[in-house]
């Protein structure tokens, strides 16, 4: 089942990225070549701009801590991505994250240090509206989820399961400075010691206000997942500045709509177009 979806969302990019190519002019003012500036999220960021041109690339670094109640989570990525050839985008993250109690009781349940995996993703922009100041993308993530370290040592067991995440994009530009985004897509997780698969979907919709001729922006991101059980929501208030030219960082917030189970968050990310 997972080979025939992932066969047929590449057969439906291969599709698209010809479509793309043979519309005329009057949608698309030089095809391959028209790129609209999006703001793009920090938190769920893309796998590369919309419309991005060939030979475009980007290095992210980023740290975080959330607040489990009885524990902390301290986070990290490293994150590759670039565009091989025009609208379309590839990219590598290692993800790693450590916990910490806070209560000072031992046997407080709490999930293992490691690094989480590896994550491999692709993208291809298949509309770029200069009309209707639109960009729409297809992509797909592929992510390898690593055993925590105790398992490694004790067990020798490297992997634990993997992510499938297809991916849906659709931007707007309702002005110069307002923008809007919508990233959604089903999460397909296999777990390799019962080859159970658990699915959910994700939502994250997110409104921007860019500043005119910074690239800054102030915006708020809000990363919806729903499975059988309960759905969550967290709120991202979120802002980026340029610090020189192709460096930029990030800083965002994260507030759940329950705080049941989970405190507040926050989150840096570095980002460097060389």
């Amino acid at each position: 089942m997972m080979q025939k979806m992932i066969f047929l969302l590449f057969a439906l990019t291969a599709t698209l990225s010809a479509y793309s190519q043979s519309v005329p002019d009057t949608l698309h003012v030089q095809p391959q070549k028209l790129k609209l500036h999006h703001a793009e999220p920090l938190y769920l960021d893309l796998i590369r701009d919309l419309g991005a041109r060939k030979g475009e690339k980007e290095l992210n670094f980023g740290m975080g801590i959330e607040d489990y109640k009885k524990y902390n989570s301290y986070s990290g990525f490293v994150e590759y991505e670039f565009a091989p050839a025009d609208r379309l985008g590839v990219e590598v993250e290692i993800p790693f994250r450590f916990f910490q109690r806070v209560d000072g009781v031992s046997t407080t349940a709490m999930p293992q240090n490691r690094i989480e995996g590896v994550k491999l993703a692709t993208q291809y922009t298949f509309l770029v509206s200069n009309k209707y100041q639109t960009s729409m993308a297809v992509g797909y993530i592929q992510e390898f989820e690593f055993s925590s370290f105790s398992t490694i040592d004790h067990q020798g067991k490297f992997l634990e399961g993997t992510l499938y995440n297809p991916i849906f994009i659709v931007a707007k530009r309702w002005t110069p400075a307002i923008h809007t985004l919508l990233y959604t897509g089903p999460v397909f997780e296999q777990h390799f010691t019962n080859n159970r698969v658990h699915t959910l979907a994700q939502v994250n919709a997110n409104l921007h206000y860019v500043f005119p001729g910074s690239g800054n922006f102030v915006g708020l991101e809000t990363n919806m997942e729903f499975s059988e059980n309960k759905p969550s929501v967290i709120f991202r208030p979120q802002i980026k500045l340029k610090i020189s030219d192709g460096v930029a960082i990030g800083c965002l917030a994260g507030i759940p709509a329950r705080s049941s189970e989970r405190g507040l968050s926050i989150m840096t990310r570095l980002i460097w177009e060389p």
